[in-house]
């Protein structure tokens, strides 16, 4: 890649990043203060995920602290792959069976599954934290 190629993509990541971060971290402050580790429990028995409430404390961990993170790009490698699990999971076990669309289908949760993962694979973008950690390293 050339020299503008790579700001370009750096700021394309970055920007995925930082969206990406907004919607966990929202998705994770709405489980955790509006509805409650119970509640999430709740709703999780309800959709036969196993040991509901293990898993609501993690997937509310990975969302809030996950997102905080990718916001923030920090540990934006080690953040994806939380993320990235949770969504797989959701998608097989709750929306698969609602088909392609929204609101009940996988459409969203692969969406973030795939920002997840690329994060993973391509780190922060331009303007993170990683990127102030990574330079004084060096």
């Amino acid at each position: 890649m050339t020299g503008g190629n790579e700001k370009a993509t750096a700021w394309g990541l970055t920007v995925l990043r930082v969206v990406t971060g907004v919607v966990f971290l929202a998705h994770g402050w709405q489980k955790l203060f509006v509805y409650g580790l119970d509640g999430v429990e709740q709703a999780m028995a309800g959709m036969g995920i196993p040991l509901p409430g293990v898993s609501a404390v993690l997937v509310t961990a990975a969302e809030f602290l996950g997102g905080a993170a990718l916001l923030a790009g920090f540990l934006t490698r080690l953040a994806a792959i939380p993320l990235a699990i949770t969504m797989a999971v959701a998608m097989l076990a709750v929306h698969l069976p609602g088909g392609f669309f929204a609101p009940n289908g996988v459409e969203f949760t692969l969406t973030l599954l795939a920002a997840a993962v690329a994060l993973g694979l391509t780190g922060p973008g331009a303007l993170a934290v990683d990127n102030v950690l990574a330079a004084r390293v060096r």
